[in-house]
């Protein structure tokens, strides 16, 4: 059996997930896992948005810092599930800190789609929705449905509190490619559409 094969539970599709997301977002800010979350939220590229291209694990708590930063903005961290089980210990420390704002969506298809479609542990029964909900999350759940998801995405934005989405979706792979990979850049301009000219001054 092929890697890509082993993954049988999701049924969504990754980038339209990624989005109907976006679409909603006015002015949230969003951080990106490594890989595939960062070719997807480059579709629907946006000043407000950190594509962290490495780092693996890091993510949620890159977020946790700008939710605490931020805390009358939204902020959405959209990772894959080989990311997220890297820094599985973030989860517990948002659980602690307990922002209001603070929202993880893990686009999870089961596969370490970046070095080769290996199966990750979600494919073997881990249940990451679970553990963010053993972390203090006031809402998490695994989304497996078209239903689900527009009431998951509606939570996402109206919930306050901790959101945690665990997005089942397919082995799809879709072009790897973006216009933005110069990380000083990026960060320079999330900074100054966040914070404007002074934070250079």
């Amino acid at each position: 059996m092929m890697a890509a094969e082993q993954n049988v539970s999701g049924t969504l599709d990754r980038r339209d997930v990624v989005g109907r997301i976006l679409e909603r977002r006015g002015d949230a800010l969003v951080v990106t896992g490594l890989g595939s979350s960062c070719y997807d939220a480059g579709v629907h590229d946006h000043p407000n948005t950190f594509y962290l291209w490495g780092a693996m694990g890091a993510a949620a708590m890159m977020g946790l810092g700008l939710a605490l930063a931020q805390p009358a903005r939204r902020v959405v961290v959209i990772t894959g599930d080989g990311e997220m089980l890297m820094g599985l210990g973030s989860l517990a420390t948002i659980g602690a800190q307990k922002p209001e704002n603070l929202a993880i969506v893990v686009i999870d298809n089961e596969l370490y789609a970046e070095t080769g479609m290996q199966a990750t542990h979600t494919a073997r029964g881990v249940d990451l929705a679970v553990m963010a909900k053993g972390a203090g999350f006031t809402l998490a759940e695994t989304v497996r449905s078209e239903h689900d998801l527009e009431r998951a995405i509606a939570a996402l934005y109206e919930t306050r509190g901790t959101v945690f989405l665990d997005v089942k979706v397919t082995s799809q792979r879709y072009p790897m490619s973006i216009r933005l990979r110069d990380g000083a850049h990026i960060k320079n301009r999330f900074r100054e559409n966040l914070l404007g000219q002074a934070a250079f001054d």
